[in-house]
């Protein structure tokens, strides 16, 4: 059977902005790479030493409000799973990206503009086969308050449920085959969000300082929603919560087959259950897509019709 080929850009494409949490500027590149590359980061505003750091799950720096990748080196770049999960959903394997601060810049809070300039800009094909990793047999993980399982799946599959005491987000639970567009469909656009009882405390620490309600994050009150012109869908938190999930999957440092569910999980359990992953013998193996396979896989045939236009409002 034909075998279907790796992808990465047609040419660069540029990102500036503030960082979420550290309300810092910055100007991200993405560039092309060749195939077998993968996806890696390089912090161009530091001159000497190592400063390329592998997007992969055992360069994480475990935290619950964001992924931050850290080399040997010490040098580090926050807050990837935005950008992470665009290059997953639109189906690109291997990526250059360049950055000139410590964080990757929040844009409007979702990773709608970057798919949006991603396919505008174009994908290439490489004349190489896709690899993948294939789940194989369950595994588990799981703190006093949330749970995140990976099990054996031909396709990437996501169940997750939330559960917040806030009225305006209460109990959400939805289930996507991720296979071609669903993700430009479904989720891109979904930004992230945060209750206004947890502002102050964040800032007080150091994050969110670049944090705009209605800008570039939804903020819950109660039933009070801060949201801009309003929320995207009506389930926009637990959409997000995918979106955050598969940018942290993308860390396998190949696309992944298997059923992921999350069950009030976050960043920080994600990347645990990634290592649990990796760490249990035979639990996971890496294969060969042939083109049913590759087809199976996020951002497969992905048309420009499928991303959201810009203004979104159900509420």
């Amino acid at each position: 059977m034909r075998r279907l080929v790796q992808n990465t850009l047609k040419a660069p494409v540029t990102f500036e902005g503030v960082g979420l949490h550290s309300g810092k500027p910055a100007r991200m590149t993405l560039f092309p790479a060749p195939a077998q590359h993968g996806i890696t980061f390089k912090r161009s505003d530091i001159a000497l030493g190592n400063t390329v750091i592998p997007a992969r799950w055992d360069m994480v720096e475990r935290s619950p409000l964001c992924t931050r990748l850290v080399n040997a080196a010490g040098v580090s770049v926050s807050t990837v799973e935005h950008i992470m999960a665009a290059l997953a959903g639109c189906g690109l394997h291997n990526v250059r990206v360049e950055i000139d601060g410590p964080e990757v810049p929040i844009m409007d809070g979702s990773a709608a503009d970057f798919v949006r300039e991603i396919m505008a800009t174009g994908i290439r094909r490489l004349g190489v086969p896709v690899r993948a990793w294939k789940v194989v047999k369950p595994v588990m993980v799981e703190t006093r308050e949330a749970r995140a399982t990976l099990l054996p799946c031909d396709r990437l599959k996501m169940t997750f449920n939330i559960e917040f005491a806030e009225a305006g987000i209460g109990s959400q639970s939805r289930e996507l085959d991720l296979r071609n567009g669903t993700f430009a469909r479904e989720l891109c656009d979904c930004r992230t969000f945060c209750r206004q009882v947890d502002v102050e405390d964040m800032q007080a620490n150091g994050l969110a300082l670049g944090g705009v309600p209605g800008e570039n994050a939804v903020v819950f009150d109660g039933a009070v929603v801060h949201a801009g012109s309003g929320l995207r869908h009506s389930d926009e938190p637990v959409r997000h919560k995918m979106l955050d999930a598969l940018g942290d999957l993308a860390l396998a440092g190949l696309p992944l087959f298997g059923h992921y569910v999350g069950e009030k999980s976050g960043h920080s359990l994600t990347n645990t259950l990634l290592r649990a992953l990796f760490a249990e013998p035979g639990a996971v193996r890496e294969v060969t897509c042939d083109a049913l396979m590759t087809a199976r896989l996020p951002g497969q045939g992905l048309v420009w019709s499928e991303i959201p236009a810009q203004v979104r409002r159900v509420a």
